[in-house]
C-alpha cells in the first residue's frame, strides 16, 4: 500500500501547523494488505521529504466511512467507480477524484507508482501534494477554517 495521501497530509500539516487527525485518514477499497505498513519505496520517498510513515497501517474503507467523512477521495477512475458502487445514495456528493483539487494539473488520476521506479514514487507524491494543497484550500474556504 502506498499511503501517498498520508504523506502529503502529514507534510502539509507540518508546513501549515494545521493538524486534526480525526479528519484525515487513508483507506483503500480492496482487501489486500490490510494491517500492513506502506511499501518500502513509499517510506523511503517520504523520509527524503522528512516524513516518517513507519507507523502507518493500511485500512479498508467501511460503509460507515461514507457518513463519517466529509470528503471521500478516489485516487483514480477505477477507485471512483468502486466507491460509487459501494456508497449510500446520500453519500454521492462526498466522493470525488482527488486530482479535481489540482485544477492546474492535467492529470485526472494518481497513477500506480510501482512500475516507475523511484521516479514513479516521487511523481505520485508530487501529484498528491498538489491535490492536497488544493483540497486544504477548499476545506478552509468552504468551512471557514
Amino acid at each position: 500500500p502506498l499511503h501517498s495521501q498520508d504523506i502529503a497530509w502529514i507534510s502539509l500539516n507540518k508546513k501549515l501547523e494545521y493538524c486534526n487527525p480525526t479528519i484525515i485518514t487513508s483507506l483503500q477499497d480492496y482487501p489486500y494488505h490490510v494491517g500492513e505498513s506502506p511499501d518500502n519505496r513509499s517510506q523511503e520517498t517520504a523520509l527524503r521529504r522528512g516524513v516518517d510513515l513507519s507507523a502507518q497501517r493500511a485500512k479498508r474503507i467501511d460503509e460507515r466511512d461514507f457518513a463519517e467523512f466529509d470528503y471521500v477521495l478516489a485516487m483514480d477512475a477505477g477507485n471512483y467507480r468502486e466507491l460509487m458502487d459501494r456508497r449510500d445514495p446520500d453519500g454521492c456528493s462526498r466522493i470525488r477524484l482527488f486530482m479535481e483539487f489540482a485544477p492546474e494539473n492535467s492529470a485526472t488520476d494518481v497513477p500506480d507508482p510501482y512500475y516507475g521506479g523511484v521516479h514513479g514514487f516521487e511523481h505520485v507524491l508530487d501529484l498528491v501534494e498538489e491535490a492536497a494543497t488544493g483540497l486544504l484550500k477548499t476545506i478552509r474556504d468552504r468551512h471557514a477554517i
